[in-house]
């Protein structure tokens, strides 16, 4: 996650409309300290992100790639990466 942090705080910064109903961080540094303490994962592909939720007990056998990124705590890097945040 560590080399990645800034990359995922300027993502997880624009689209926290989509895991919350009001803003929880107002600018990177905020952003970095929040993925931080939540421990958020990077994944290099959404396989990986599949057997991650599926190894913390969330079913997601009927979600088809598309959808699993749609999930609310998917994010999804520039460089085609990924990042979970547990909220």
């Amino acid at each position: 996650m560590e080399q990645y942090l800034e990359e995922c705080a300027k993502v997880f910064l624009e689209e926290q409309g989509k895991l919350f109903d009001e803003p929880v961080v107002f600018d990177v540094e905020e952003a970095k300290e929040f993925l931080e303490d939540c421990f958020a994962q990077v994944f290099e592909n959404i396989g990986e992100v599949r057997e991650y939720l599926e190894e913390e007990g969330m079913d997601v056998s009927e979600l088809s790639d598309e959808e699993l990124e749609d999930e609310l705590e998917v994010f999804k890097l520039d460089n085609g990466m990924y990042f979970v945040v547990e909220a």
